[in-house]
């Protein structure tokens, strides 16, 4: 039987690419507006686009903030993307006064204005050799901002736009990635698959 994921509903996420991914990967995931979901599934997809305060209004309304902070300071297999790995810090830029997830200690900024912002493309992707989900790639990005250092307590891969910054981050079976591996061709379907063998 597939693993059963549940993918949570942010209001801001493209859910369509999001699920085809996981499903490629050889899932069976379920997007859901229910904490009891994301506390009781094995593994758990925070997915997002749009703006930061938007997101946490909507996490926070819903339950599903306290239900990730669980998750993340647990331990337990998640993967976050793009905007969710913005929401798992202390704050944005974006929206200044409104508080993250405070899963990951960092601040989240806004890439320079001597690049091109937003930051449509593809980029290198390049792991520490303590990462183990990791791998050398390439992937596509879609970002205004970035975990600008990796966290303590993390292994991450980094890539440029302007400066470096943090295009994801492991520890465990937690998986954040400032890219979109599900539109990240052959490597990217082989890193959501890894993560789902995650325990």
């Amino acid at each position: 039987m597939s693993l059963r994921v549940a993918v949570i509903r942010t209001g801001l996420a493209n859910l369509a690419s999001v699920l085809v991914g996981l499903r490629r990967a050889g899932a069976e995931p379920f997007a859901t507006e229910d904490p009891k979901d994301v506390r009781d599934a094995s593994h758990v997809e925070l997915p997002g686009v749009g703006a930061f305060g938007a997101a946490m209004e909507h996490l926070e309304a819903t339950g599903m903030a306290d239900a990730v902070r669980e998750r993340i300071a647990a331990g337990r297999p998640t993967l976050a993307i793009c905007l969710g790995l913005q929401l798992l810090g202390e704050s944005s830029e974006e929206t200044p006064g409104v508080r993250g997830l405070c899963a990951v200690p960092t601040k989240i900024v806004r890439l320079p204005d001597t690049v091109r912002v937003p930051h449509f493309g593809w980029n290198d992707v390049a792991p520490a050799p303590e990462c183990t989900l990791l791998t050398p790639g390439h992937a596509y990005f879609a970002n205004s901002y970035c975990c600008p250092a990796v966290p303590p307590g993390w292994n991450a891969a980094l890539t440029t736009h302007g400066v470096a910054f943090v295009a994801a981050m492991e520890r465990g079976p937690l998986l954040a990635c400032q890219f979109h591996p599900e539109l990240s061709g052959d490597w990217g379907n082989a890193l959501i698959a890894r993560w789902l063998k995650a325990k």
